[in-house]
């Protein structure tokens, strides 16, 4: 499945996403932001596996399994813009801000807000066609809670 998945990454021409694909995506998506600041954290790992949990519905050993898996597509796949392109299908508009919550939640997570978070948040922000003014919303949203 992987090896399908790292095609779809590497091919320059936009697919549909499986829904198991789709939930790869997106979770390889939240590893990037976490790692994005080179300190991958035990809280920012345990927050992505309630993220994932909660988005689909999954057991532990699901999400964990899911997780496992999008540690290796973040890890080889060329850049963040093949992320978004295969989210944009999968995700309607209107429930992209949610995304964009979670991947908040992940780099807030240790009340820090790193340059290099920050800034891989607003490129995904924007190639997700969300609003600078909903990504603030969101990010207000997670430090209120």
């Amino acid at each position: 499945m992987l090896k399908n998945i790292l095609k779809i990454f590497t091919n320059d021409n936009i697919i549909e996403l499986e829904t198991d694909d789709a939930r790869m995506a997106i979770t390889a998506l939240m590893i990037r932001v976490a790692r994005s600041d080179d300190d991958f954290t035990n809280d920012e790992f345990n927050n992505i596996i309630y993220l994932v949990k909660k988005r689909f519905d999954l057991t532990d050993e699901a999400a964990n399994e899911l997780i496992s898996e999008a540690k290796l597509l973040e890890e080889q796949a060329p850049d963040t813009v093949r992320f978004t392109r295969s989210i944009k299908t999968a995700i309607a508009f209107e429930k992209r801000s949610a995304l964009v919550e979670d991947l908040w939640s992940i780099a807030l997570i240790d009340d820090y807000r790193d340059a290099n978070e920050d800034a891989l948040i607003r490129t995904v922000v924007g190639l997700l066609g969300v609003s600078d003014k909903d990504s603030a919303l969101a990010r207000q949203r997670v430090t209120k809670n």
